[in-house]
């Protein structure tokens, strides 16, 4: 790769420098609670559609789904489709309801009408275990990019870099809070969106616009695979299994974003559930165009590329995006697109440490411990930015272990997650009457705890050369995603812990139906 490591560094430099001004700027209305986990709900639908888009147009989007599409075509697009169709679930069954009955967290939805001390426990225990998944792969993802843009090829030197972009998490979130996050969000999201624009339009424009003809030319130079690049089955297909695994897949992803913490803290950053629906729409949209662009993205890379070039590249499947920059417009345009992908990373992973810190410091310090005495400011924001720092060390950790993988896989285990520990425990939460608190702990606990055991046990830790230890050989669970088997059984444990129990409080329920519906008693913003 004919890359400039010093251009890189000077784009991606001036990226930083900037979104740091920006949240500087923000932090001097960051005075209180709301302020910091919030926004002060001052934001529009619009702007927070544009940051959601941010928020959810991870790395995985960029770099993982464009790189598997570019080895395995048809196959790969799946991840961008169920990525998008999730949005429904999100937009029709939760958005404005979430926002009327929580203020903070999830934890103040799923406790309005149980006992506050366990429940809050237990979606603070998830949040931080769907968020530390999700910073796996935004971690893994920084390294196979610096890998690819400055030649560090040594691990000292990718655990380096990740310990450089766990560094700068912590700072905005330390600074800027969730409206200096925000902020960066919409930078990140209009820059990553422009790119992925100008990339399409330049790919289709060296054949003709002609989108068959580039399907073509993907044939062509995909030796292996062939025509097989065009139709399912080149990645999920070939056996029961995989046909299996691919459904699980399919499951996590339409079912997990409407239990992504960090995406469901979003709707509390606007005044009304008015605004929170028109914020969705929005995200729809954007979300739904990038997907798009991911299509053409991926099937460019293998035609000017070539799938066996991605494969030996030092990010492997990670480096199909970069690498097309580089193949359309030399090193200014991957300098460009790498700074991007960085910013990216950033971004997601700025978001995701802020909503697992404000869940300890307001669930569990606030709530549990202090049993809601803290003091919103002096006392609860200092926990939550300690909170943070120590997230944003485990990540690193974390993301120097798992540096290397697939991270648009990395990121499906996330959603199975979130969709076997969270999903079950708001739908019911919402919308069963007779649903308790002993029926929100099994669901969380048990469908958090039979998900990271299957994960653990699959084959994507152990047994196989793509595995996350393919020298280790523990895999006896057959599903490399685990959401066929987790979610149904989260949703059976919810059922049957509500059911051995008694407990139930008919006229919070009441209370909790009328402020979701209508949003009277929501939460109002708090700043302009």
């Amino acid at each position: 790769m004919n890359s400039n490591p010093l251009l890189n560094l000077a784009i991606f430099g001036a990226f930083v420098l900037v979104t740091l001004v920006v949240v500087f700027r923000a932090s001097r209305t960051t005075r209180t609670a709301s302020d910091y986990y919030a926004a002060g709900r001052a934001f529009t639908g619009p702007q927070n559609g544009i940051a959601i888009s941010g928020d959810y147009l991870s790395a995985a989007s960029f770099l993982g789904i464009a790189g598997a599409i570019a080895l395995y075509g048809y196959d790969g697009f799946l991840y961008s489709i169920g990525f998008l169709v999730a949005w429904l679930v999100a937009l029709l069954l939760v958005a404005e309801l979430l926002r009327n009955t929580g203020k903070y967290t999830m934890g103040d939805v799923l406790s309005y009408r149980m006992r506050q001390r366990p429940v809050r426990a237990a979606a603070a225990t998830s949040t931080l275990a769907v968020s530390f998944f999700y910073l796996l792969a935004q971690m893994a993802g920084a390294g196979g990019l610096v890998a690819l843009l400055l030649g560090i090829t040594g691990k000292v030197g990718q655990a380096l870099v990740i310990a450089v972009v766990g560094a700068l998490m912590i700072l905005y979130v330390l600074i800027g809070g969730m409206k200096g996050t925000t902020w960066v969000q919409i930078i990140k999201a209009v820059l990553l969106i422009s790119g992925a624009a100008v990339m399409t339009v330049w790919v289709l424009a060296k054949y003709g616009l002609n989108l068959s003809t580039l399907l073509g030319a993907a044939v062509d130079n995909s030796p292996k695979a062939g025509e097989k690049v065009l139709g399912p089955g080149l990645q999920y297909g070939a056996t029961g299994i995989s046909r299996l695994d691919f459904l699980s897949l399919a499951i996590a992803l339409v079912l997990g974003t409407a239990g992504l913490p960090h995406i469901l803290m979003r709707f509390y950053t606007v005044p009304s559930a008015k605004e929170a629906r028109r914020s969705v729409v929005w995200a729809i949209v954007l979300i739904g165009v990038f997907y798009l662009f991911t299509l053409v993205l991926g099937y460019g890379a293998a035609a000017l590329v070539g799938p066996d070039k991605i494969s030996a590249a030092p990010g492997k499947v990670n480096s199909a995006a970069p690498l097309l920059a580089e193949a359309l417009g030399g090193p200014i345009l991957l300098g460009f697109i790498a700074a991007v992908a960085f910013a990216t990373i950033l971004a997601v992973v700025a978001g995701l440490t802020i909503t697992a810190s404000a869940s300890f410091a307001h669930d569990i310090y606030a709530n549990v411990i202090k049993r809601g005495e803290a003091d919103d400011k002096d006392q609860e924001v200092r926990v939550a930015r300690i909170t943070a720092v120590v997230i944003g060390a485990v990540a690193i950790v974390g993301g120097i272990v798992a540096n290397g993988q697939n991270i648009a896989f990395l990121v499906a285990l996330a959603f199975a997650v979130a969709a076997s520990a969270n999903l079950p425990t708001i739908l019911y939460s919402l919308f069963w009457r007779r649903f308790n608190t002993a029926g929100a702990l099994w669901s969380i606990y048990g469908g958090l705890g039979v998900c990271v055991t299957l994960i653990v046990f699959s084959p994507a830790v152990s047994g196989r050369p793509t595995s996350m230890f393919p020298a280790a050989d523990f895999d006896w669970f057959p599903l490399a995603n685990p959401g066929l088997v987790s979610i149904p059984v989260s949703f059976l444990l919810g059922w049957l812990g509500t059911v051995v129990s008694g407990d139930r409080d008919d006229a919070k329920f009441a209370q909790m139906e009328v402020r979701a519906l209508t949003g009277v008693d929501a939460e109002k913003a708090t700043s302009h």
